[in-house]
């Protein structure tokens, strides 16, 4: 575990492939609906499985909805720090390639993982400002929330966008601008999407339109829909998802 604030919830657990590298270095942002209630263990499989493939993985934790300067705009703040901190720290590390630096995340995590690919897109008086060119190769979206205007009126989690922006779309227009991936693009990265037909937490839908539009706007996306796979099954490595998460996730990351 290693820190990247002050904060009990701002910190980051790496893991290295063994040998000595230079590995490719993915960040893990976990979903959960933006919720205290779920943390970064959750994905911990996950990360294992891909780091004995190849992969470094940083996992992001960052504070969420329910606990102090979680919701808008810590939680974003949060994951734009964290991962620039380890993008400066590993860039020291000769086990790392940052040249093959990419981002995955899963429902939530997916949402932010995609944010984070495009930050870069936001205007200089935007409160979640990035102020640099984009330094991730790729972002990864396992059945992410792409669209958060959709997402507030399907009342996904039982309106969990909306304890996370901290009202409507009609109420904080601009907030829904600045966070939301769709709104951002063509984010200039590759955009993979994964989504399960059968995903009754986040439909399907949230994917196709995010890479309808990305290509549209000239974005490199990939869109795979799984057959008879529900949510929790893209990150379960013993899951019949798994063949297509790791082997997707490989590629990106130009592991043989």
């Amino acid at each position: 575990m290693i820190h990247y604030g002050r904060e009990p919830d701002q910190f980051a657990e790496v893991r290295f492939p063994s040998g000595e590298g230079p590995f490719p270095l993915l960040f893990v942002i976990h979903g959960g609906f933006w919720s205290a209630a779920y943390d970064l263990q959750h994905i911990s499989p996950l990360c294992t499985a891909l780091t004995s493939r190849g992969i470094a993985t940083c996992s992001l934790e960052y504070r969420r909805v329910g606990q102090r300067g979680g919701g808008w705009p810590g939680t974003f703040n949060d994951v734009a720090s964290g991962a620039e901190y380890f993008r400066q720290l590993m860039s020291r590390d000769r086990r790392v390639d940052m040249g093959r630096a990419a981002a995955i995340g899963h429902s939530a995590g997916g949402h932010l993982a995609l944010w984070l690919g495009a930050r870069h897109k936001l205007p200089r008086d935007a409160v979640l400002h990035g102020g640099q060119s984009p330094w991730l190769t790729a972002v990864i979206s396992l059945a992410g929330i792409t669209d958060l205007g959709d997402a507030w009126s399907m009342q996904l989690g039982s309106g969990a966008v909306g304890r996370l922006m901290g009202g409507s779309p009609k109420e904080h227009p601009e907030r829904y601008s600045e966070a939301s991936p769709i709104e951002l693009l063509p984010a200039g990265v590759k955009e993979v999407l994964i989504h399960g037909r059968e995903d009754d937490a986040v439909p399907i839908i949230q994917s196709g339109r995010f890479f309808q539009r990305a290509q549209a706007a000239g974005d490199k996306a990939t869109l795979f829909p799984l057959n008879g796979i529900g949510h929790m099954e893209l990150i379960d490595p013993e899951s019949p998802a798994w063949n297509v998460v790791a082997k997707t996730t490989l590629e990106v990351m130009g592991v043989k």
